[in-house]
């Protein structure tokens, strides 16, 4: 898994299928050195040996990242440059329903760019995965991954567990605390909160789902009442709270653990959500062997022991005091993300009626414009 920092978070969206470009399927791929077909065994060489193959085959790699700021996967690649530091790592960070299309249309076009895919967008790897798109490949540690968090073919396997719900500064929020979702509509709240649109990323729009199903829209309402400073990207309310603009930051990542000033809210009765961050390896991959490398260095129990949050997807990973499982929170509602994702018509119908509550986004996209083929 990436090493991450308070804003080292990936994020967001969906959108149209390959369908609607017109391509058409691969044909299946013969069956790669180290795997077996479907249900085969782990990857049983060492990270040293796909190093020194991965060297042979050109030694290059390009990775698509869901995420919301240019710089947001520097820390993954500085660690993945220190152990591996021949491999030239092309590391592209964008909103996950960018990233997504984009892939569809590199499809379509003829013109494949990314080896591997680490998106949000959970419903797009079941897609490919049915379209023949997916390397079938299981990495070391893979039966060791939480059985929602991989797919039992090995087309794709989540390699972060990702939580998103709101934060707060715990000194300027006061005495009463801890927060909970119901505290964000006190009108003593007023103009001290930032949010992510979440008619803009299906995980904020996820966990909003939530909180209406569990308030009711009078909560909605009054939310939208309290003079919110939106913006786009995950990662613009935990910077407003840790920069000193807010108390209260809604629709974004951060760490239940450690002794930061900031609180991040998971407790038991209110609901957050959260997920594993689906990676797979393309089946035109042009660097199959560097893109195998990748996905078992972040898998490895080093790896998913430095996560940001404490919280890793496998199973034998213990999480730090405090802590459990991201699994066994029910309120996480981990199960529910996915299907949430699949229902792409009922996600649209969230967007539209979330923006007639809080008007329709605005601002020019974190990452930047990127264009059709980033990282060429």
């Amino acid at each position: 898994m990436p090493s991450f920092s308070r804003r080292n978070v990936l994020a967001t969206g969906a959108a149209l299928g390959v369908g609607a470009l017109g391509a058409t399927a691969p044909s299946a791929a013969a069956a790669p050195a180290g795997f077996r077909g479907a249900g085969g065994r782990e990857e049983t060489r060492t990270l040293d040996e796909l190093y020194k193959t991965a060297l042979a085959e050109g030694g290059k790699l390009v990775v698509y990242a869901g995420g919301d700021t240019p710089t947001q996967q520097d820390g993954t690649k500085a660690a993945f440059k220190a152990r591996f530091p021949e491999i030239d790592l092309t590391l592209i960070v964008d909103y996950s329903k960018y990233h997504d299309v984009r892939v569809d249309n590199q499809f379509a076009t003829g013109t494949l760019v990314p080896d591997v895919v680490q998106f949000q967008t959970l419903q797009d790897f079941d897609r490919w995965k049915q379209q023949g798109r997916l390397l079938h490949y299981k990495p070391a540690g893979f039966s060791k991954v939480h059985d929602a968090f991989k797919d039992p073919q090995g087309a794709w396997v989540a390699t972060g567990a990702i939580a998103f719900s709101f934060l707060y500064d715990t000194a300027t929020a006061g005495s009463k605390t801890p927060l909970t979702p119901l505290d964000l509509v006190d009108p003593k709240w007023k103009g001290r909160i930032a949010s992510a649109y979440p008619h803009d990323d299906d995980a904020v729009l996820y966990l909003f789902t939530l909180y209406a199903r569990t308030y009711g829209w009078d909560w909605v309402a009054r939310f939208a009442a309290q003079d919110v400073q939106f913006g786009r990207g995950s990662n613009s309310p935990g910077d407003a709270v840790f920069g000193g603009q807010k108390t209260i930051g809604v629709g974004t990542a951060g760490s239940a653990v450690g002794s930061s000033p900031v609180t991040f809210a998971i407790g038991a009765g209110h609901p957050f959500m959260g997920w594993g961050q689906r990676t797979a390896i393309l089946d035109q991959a042009r660097n199959s062997t560097a893109a195998k490398l990748f996905l078992n260095w972040q898998l490895s129990t080093e790896m998913q022991n430095g996560s940001f949050n404490g919280w890793s997807v496998r199973t034998d990973i213990t999480p730090p005091a405090g802590l459990k499982p991201l699994w066994e929170y029910p309120n996480a509602h981990v199960d529910g993300f996915p299907r949430f994702m699949a229902d792409r018509a009922a996600v649209e119908r969230w967007k539209q009626t979330f923006a007639l509550y809080f008007g329709e986004v605005k601002g020019d996209p974190t990452p930047g414009w990127l264009g059709l083929h980033p990282g060429a």
